[in-house]
C-alpha cells in the first residue's frame, strides 16, 4: 500500500466525522497517539510498538486530509531537499 492509498483510505472511512472535529480536536486525539507512542517506546512489545505507529500514522494522515495536504507530495518535497531535516 503507498502513502496515498492510506491516506485515501482513512479518507474515506473518516473524514467526515475528521472535519467535524476540526483541526484543534484531531490534533488532541493525533497527540494523544503520540504519548501512547513513547509509552510502546520504553517497552518491550514489539506488537504494541507497531500498533502504536500505525496510529499515529493514520491520525497524521487524518490531519493531513482535513487540512488538504497530500501527504505523498508533501514526503516528495521533502525527499527533493525544499524542506529541512533538523
Amino acid at each position: 500500500m503507498t502513502i496515498k492509498e492510506f491516506q485515501q483510505l482513512i479518507s474515506k472511512q473518516y473524514e467526515h466525522r475528521d472535519r467535524q472535529r476540526g483541526t484543534p480536536g484531531t490534533f488532541l486525539w493525533f497527540i494523544e497517539e503520540v504519548g501512547e507512542l513513547a509509552t510502546a517506546l520504553a517497552g518491550s512489545d514489539q506488537a504494541n510498538k507497531e500498533e502504536e505507529f500505525a496510529d499515529v500514522f493514520a491520525w497524521l494522515c487524518t490531519l493531513a486530509n482535513i487540512n488538504d495536504v497530500d501527504l505523498e507530495t508533501a514526503i516528495q518535497k521533502y525527499r527533493g531537499g525544499h524542506l529541512g531535516y533538523k
